[in-house]
């Protein structure tokens, strides 16, 4: 059988031209036709998504009066004469200019930011590349083009945005290597900002990106927080899955905050916290907020081995037990807080035992705040006596089913002299000021995933729960109240939350804040005498349960 030719326009080459050029032009002409639908289109689809974005991201509790506000503008729309088209037609507009091609106006990068991408691309030749790769992706010369897929340089031609590839060679689970990469770009993306390194070992792929500084501007206020949970400060919203209604500014304003919480109590697995930094780094100011924190319901102890008189504000008040700067009185203190931790284990093991619950006195929370423990145990040494971290120990390993919460706070070059039973039982921990990340490494456990700046302000650091992230952390703004060096209105905010006093405040001062306490000194509060035979120890003047023997 004879086979049949095909017809001459699919063997004809100027013929298949000709049709390749008209639909070519037919294409084009209806692209210009439907552009403004196109791009109407593309907005609708862009602005659906971030009205998406943003109900995910909304508080689940804020959902219905947002619901309602967005619904009642529709309705005032709509009973507006004309109000439902020119809604309309805002809409429209707005879908147009957000569906708009940004692909023209980019153009690409500049002469200057592509001879930046060069740069950066030669430096990392060393690092992410190998002798004998048959088709390297970073060789000395090469084109950046294949190995950087997104970038993006703010109005000052800096770069704030960058993902790269890199070969699947490439030890990427190792610290060291990973370490040396994030050096680079740092140094070469331009120092002085802090920059977040996002790892996708699966697709072999690293996100460079610029982080917003945190808000300074967040004074200590009534957090709203469920029972147990302490506010240590605030961090990106990335880091963590849940916003607290803060004010903040001069002015007052009232928005959200991604808060890092510090969950305390009888099921925490985190249930003492220890504060590393630099002198003037906030350590103090953390410990001051934690103390005003727990005040709402629970009672405070205070051991200040500084003797600056930075916990002065809190003697004599409501739920204070005692605020010690003396040796002595740190000391009976202590022993009083650890026979009174051996006392609510005995009551809370007899009450189950006997099918009943625990004792309210054992329920309420318990907080010891040590500032600067080792300032005290030098003291002890010349003295010849007892370390008074010793006397730690029992509320640290036990204090969690007692319900007693210890917080101490150390400079980096006392660190050293901490106890062991302080660096085991801390699993909670917190980082202030400069460090390197070999600093941060050996406080938390873990490097950061962002660069450590030189310069922050006061209260910024990290923060690391037990075995969670390494999160950055902006501790709220916490004076003391008595300082007249410090802001007049976050002076006035921590002077709203102190309880009233119990304890008139001739009484119960022992230092002003230009002397330093003395042992000769009237105690910040009645002070506690030592436990004898099992005795009880009174504190601010009321003697504790008797501990059961």
């Amino acid at each position: 059988m004879a086979r049949r030719p095909l017809p001459r326009i699919l063997t004809d080459s100027a013929s298949l031209a000709r049709s390749r050029d008209i639909a070519r032009s037919a294409a084009d002409s209806a692209s210009d036709v439907f552009h403004p639908l196109i791009t109407i289109s593309r907005g609708l689809r862009r602005l659906a998504s971030a009205g998406r974005q943003r109900w995910d991201a909304t508080p689940k509790d804020r959902r219905g009066p947002l619901f309602f506000f967005v619904a009642a503008c529709v309705l005032g729309a709509a009973l507006v004469p004309y109000g439902l088209l020119l809604g309309g037609v805002v809409v429209m507009g707005a879908a147009a200019w957000a569906g708009r091609d940004r692909s023209a106006r980019d153009g690409g990068p500049g002469e200057a930011e592509a001879e930046r991408l060069q740069s950066l691309y030669e430096a990392l030749v060393p690092y992410f590349s190998a002798e004998g790769d048959p088709s390297p992706l970073y060789a000395h010369g090469g084109d950046w083009t294949a190995a950087f897929t997104e970038y993006g340089f703010d109005e000052s031609g800096r770069l704030e945005r960058l993902q790269l590839k890199y070969p699947a060679y490439f030890t990427d689970g190792e610290e060291g290597p990973r370490a040396r990469i994030e050096q680079v770009l740092h140094a070469k993306s331009g120092r002085g900002r802090e920059y977040h390194f996002a790892w996708d070992e699966a697709a072999n792929q690293l996100v460079l990106s610029v982080l917003d500084p945190l808000p300074t501007d967040i004074a200590a206020q009534r957090f709203v927080t469920a029972p147990g949970e302490t506010v240590l400060g605030f961090t990106d919203p990335e880091s963590v899955a849940r916003t607290l209604p803060v004010v903040h500014g001069d002015e007052d304003e009232e928005g959200d905050a991604p808060p890092v919480l510090w969950r305390t109590g009888q099921r925490s697995t985190e249930p003492h916290l220890l504060v590393l930094g630099q002198p003037g780094t906030g350590g103090t100011t953390l410990l001051r907020s934690i103390a005003l924190q727990a005040l709402d319901d629970g009672e405070v102890l205070v051991i200040d081995g500084s003797g600056t008189g930075e916990f002065a504000c809190l003697a004599g008040r409501r739920g204070v037990l005692g605020v010690e700067s003396g040796l002595a009185g740190a000391m009976a203190t202590l022993e009083w807080a650890a026979h009174e931790t051996e006392r609510r284990l005995i009551s809370a093991n007899r009450a189950r035992q006997a099918g009943r619950s625990a004792p309210e006195d054992t329920r309420r929370p318990l907080w010891i705040i040590a500032d600067r423990p080792t300032a005290l145990a030098h003291l002890a040494a010349a003295e010849g006596r007892d370390d008074p971290q010793r006397l730690l120990q029992v509320p640290l390993r036990h204090g969690a089913a007692a319900n007693v919460t210890v917080a101490v706070a150390e400079p980096f070059a006392c660190a050293e002299l901490l106890s062991d039973v302080i660096r085991t039982h801390t699993r909670a921990r917190v980082v202030l000021g400069p460090a390197t990340a070999e600093e941060v490494r050996s406080v938390l456990g873990a490097p950061p995933h962002t660069t450590p700046v030189a310069e922050m302000p006061p209260g910024r650091g990290y923060a690391r729960l037990g075995g969670g992230p390494v999160v950055r952390l902006q501790v709220p703004a916490t004076p003391d109240p008595l300082d007249e060096e410090a802001d007049e209105a976050d002076r006035g905010a921590v002077m709203a939350l102190l309880p009233e006093r119990s304890v008139p405040m001739a009484a119960a001062m022992s230092f002003s804040k230009s002397a330093p306490a003395a042992e000769e000194t009237a105690p910040l509060v009645a002070r506690a005498t030592t436990v004898e035979d099992g005795g009880s120890v009174p504190v601010n003047g009321t003697p504790a349960a008797p501990v059961e023997g």
